[in-house]
């Protein structure tokens, strides 16, 4: 693939958010779809382009992009650069494709919203964005698209913002985001001071070369970096914003909160390896937010009720794996198991929403039940998601956790056993919470409400309350992630096993260094012991199964009784352990009663008041010039940038020739 069309993976979904932002009101919805997965499904195609360019015997393992300097001064130049290798092309094959399903199924679960038009643009824009983050040559271009998916995931969090929950839900994730992404910022400012860099290969590079670099400044900016990627990634303590981003429309949930954005973080502490295996404590503080992020969101997981929350703590979770695995330096696995989970979490939140159309818009499982014959597409599909997650082999979620769990066990690390031991208590309560969600919504009698009769027979009929399974255009999609969640695991089949782990070697390229402790511990420990560690880790899985059935299924009133014999225990799980309280009564309302009394009356009662008087005439008719601009809508200030953001773009890629004379 010629490097130079490498920079229309990202600009095409960029052009079709230009496209449906600008004129996408006045134009039919068809056309609207069309230009949505058009501008989605090429960049899909060129992808699967580069894997096989690529792969190709004797081609490169980096391609790069330089379009020029973006930043030159006196001993410090930052260039526009894309990059690609392995790790690359396995999160461009995640966004590009995960991401066209989930274009085309959102073409019929909003076929009937308003804002359609402005749906599909903040999708395309997310992509955009996603695209920017994962292709950066530089810290400095992956905070750009860092930030901008920040952006993308308010305008879609929010996207009904006439309910109150929405609004609140996308400003939750806003500013929290911020928390972490002040971190991220703090990390660039001590490169810049120590390496006079941003570029990944000049900073690696210097690390590489300097073999007795340990600890220090290595360990701040490692740090730092894990506070960006706890806030991006959800972790604790700044996990609490993606429970309530379920606000948003259930296509939302599959493409940012399960397949793509959430695992920014992840991508940077792998792609950022060389740095972090500089700094063991830096390693341990990510183990250890991984381990209790997991157990912690799992444990609130199976006391929701909410379908769409249960599976936002799962993410929340699972992502608590991924980062256990890379604070064992078990980076391959990590990666491993992003790329199963956002084949069986997107199909998961994607099932959902197929059961809360059918439903009408019902997400509440104490009205559910009795749905397997009446939506069977849906019911098959989500079946082999919630075994996927729950670890049942041969299916994806098997592989990729089981290998988490051997890494962490075999690990150097001196609390591997206790981690691994959180890891499979964890994975215990996964399957139990996924067999809770799958029992409740599928089997069973019926609990939704009725809201009409067969009046010629006087009997429910199913048609008459809106059950029913979803459009083609809903269903192909589930179909293809369900095949995914089955067979996508297959490429991290361990040797152990009877596979070749080729997930392993298509990653050694880039984790080359950072898989030595991988290496070493897999040649010390027998096939005996992963095979042991497996047995376990199934068993696990399948007493968290049986466990549900019992509950759920065998005697549906166990739950409650166990429930009532321990309130207060279960108020305290119930209620998220209250750590939005405590967040909400120690941070939030200090800060605001800050901003309201001090910063309120100094900048309204002697700034505003005091400079209105001395230079009223101006202050007006400065106004009136910028009033069109300086609107007050966010979403107004999002397009101001989106267009700034093209416009820099433009500059960038097609002004080369301008650079150089």
């Amino acid at each position: 693939m010629p490097a130079s069309y490498l920079w229309l993976i990202p600009l095409l979904p960029f052009a079709g958010f230009l496209i449906n932002g600008t004129v996408g009101r006045k134009l039919p919805r068809t056309l609207v779809t069309a230009v949505a997965l058009l501008f989605t499904a090429i960049p899909a195609a060129l992808v699967a382009w580069l894997w096989t360019t690529m792969k190709a015997a004797g081609a490169p393992e980096v391609i790069n992009v330089v379009s020029g300097p973006w930043i030159a001064i006196t001993g410090f130049q930052v260039n526009f650069a894309l990059t690609v290798d392995h790790l690359t092309l396995i999160m461009l094959g995640v966004v590009t494709g995960v991401g066209f399903l989930i274009h085309l199924y959102s073409a019929g679960y909003m076929a009937h919203e308003e804002g359609y038009w402005r749906f599909f643009a903040y999708l395309n824009l997310f992509m955009f964005f996603m695209l920017i983050l994962v292709l950066a040559e530089s810290f400095l271009l992956l905070f750009v698209g860092w930030e901008g998916v920040g952006l993308a995931s308010y305008l879609l969090i929010g996207f009904y913002f006439k309910k109150d929950s929405a609004a609140n839900a996308g400003k939750k994730a806003f500013i929290v985001n911020r928390i972490g992404d002040f971190g991220f910022l703090l990390a660039m400012f001590l490169l810049v001071a120590n390496f006079g860099s941003l570029s990944f290969d000049h900073v690696f590079d210097a690390i590489s070369a300097n073999p007795d670099w340990h600890g220090g400044i290595l360990t701040a900016i490692a740090l730092l970096l894990v506070v960006g990627a706890a806030g991006k990634s959800a972790q604790i303590p700044l996990y609490v914003w993606l429970p309530d981003a379920m606000e948003g429309p259930t296509p939302v949930s599959a493409l940012i909160h399960a397949a793509t954005m959430v695992t920014a973080g992840i991508y940077m502490v792998a792609r950022c390896h060389t740095l972090f295996d500089r700094s063991p404590y830096a390693l341990g503080v990510v183990a250890i937010i991984g381990a209790a992020t997991a157990i912690f969101a799992a444990c609130i997981g199976m006391v929701q009720h909410d379908i769409k929350r249960v599976l936002a703590y799962s993410t929340v979770s699972q992502l608590g794996y991924m980062f256990l695995a890379c604070g064992v330096g078990a980076y391959t696995a990590g990666i491993f198991h992003l790329l199963t989970h956002a084949f069986f979490k997107a199909l998961l939140f994607l099932a959902a929403g197929s059961v809360i159309h059918a439903l009408s818009g019902e997400q509440d499982m104490r009205k559910m039940g009795g749905l397997r014959k009446q939506i069977p597409v849906t019911f098959w599909t989500m079946t082999m998601g919630v075994f996927a997650i729950a670890g049942i082999y041969p299916l994806a979620g098997f592989f990729s956790k089981d290998e988490i769990l051997f890494r962490t066990f075999t690990s150097d690390n001196p609390l591997g056993k206790l981690l691994w031991f959180v890891g499979l208590v964890t994975a215990g309560i996964t399957a139990f919470y996924m067999f809770r969600l799958w029992f409740k919504t599928f089997f069973g009698e019926s609990r939704f409400e009725e809201h009409g009769l067969d009046a010629h027979h006087g009997q429910t009929d199913s048609h008459a309350h809106g059950v029913h399974e979803s459009p083609a255009i809903m269903t192909v999609p589930l179909v293809i992630l369900a095949i995914l969640s089955v067979i996508g695991g297959w490429v991290g089949i361990p040797a152990a096993l009877g596979g070749s782990n080729e997930i392993e070697h298509f990653l050694a390229p880039v984790f080359e260094s950072g898989n030595a402790a991988e290496v070493a511990t897999t040649a010390v420990a027998s096939h005996g012991l992963e095979l042991t560690l497996a047995a376990v880790s199934l068993l696990t899985a399948a007493i968290g199964f049986f466990i549900a059935y019992a509950f759920y299924y065998k005697k549906p009133g166990t739950a409650s009784s166990f429930a009532k014999s321990a309130p207060a225990l279960y108020r305290l799980v119930a209620n998220k352990f209250y750590i939005d309280e405590i967040y909400s009564a120690v941070i939030v309302t200090p800060l605001l009663m800050f901003s309201r009394i001090i910063l309120g009356g100094l900048i309204d009662g002697v700034i505003v008041n005091g400079s209105g008087k001395a230079a009223g005439v101006t202050t007006k008719s400065l106004s009136t010039l910028t009033r069109r601009i300086q609107s007050g809508n966010i979403r107004s200030y999002a397009g101001w940038l989106a267009l700034g953001a093209a416009a820099v773009l433009v500059v960038m890629i097609f002004g080369r020739s301008l650079w150089m004379h």
